[in-house]
């Protein structure tokens, strides 16, 4: 299972970034061995809007199986869930801490966005 998490820097030690569409980097993480690997969405953090769109299909062509991001807006949520990625808000702290958890049973799924779109 592959799992992209919101980060504030390059490291799984990172701390989470509670955006999603403008989250400064993503931390794809195998679950099993937790390798990971960063992408950049510097693309995304300037964007006048859209900015959600763009980092859902970012998620989904890197065929992340979940999402964990202190956020996530209504249309972001829709490219996500459409693709199957399911999505994972509220957690803070660090990005291996909010694997741990979520491998543990310890963060719930959500049904739903969390936020309006254009939340910064």
């Amino acid at each position: 299972m592959k799992i992209a998490v919101t980060a504030t820097g390059r490291d799984i030690t990172s701390d989470l970034d509670p955006r999603f569409g403008r989250a400064e980097y993503f931390i794809l993480v195998d679950a099993d061995s937790m390798k990971y690997e960063v992408v950049e969405n510097t693309q995304n953090l300037n964007l006048p809007q859209g900015a959600g769109i763009q980092a859902g299909k970012t998620i989904v062509e890197n065929n992340a199986d979940v999402l964990i991001s202190g956020n996530c807006g209504p249309k972001a949520f829709k490219v996500l869930t459409s693709a199957g990625v399911k999505v994972v808000v509220g957690p803070r702290g660090r990005v291996i801490d909010a694997v741990e958890k979520y491998k543990n049973g310890e963060l719930t799924v959500t049904d739903a966005a969390n936020v309006d779109g254009h939340w910064v």
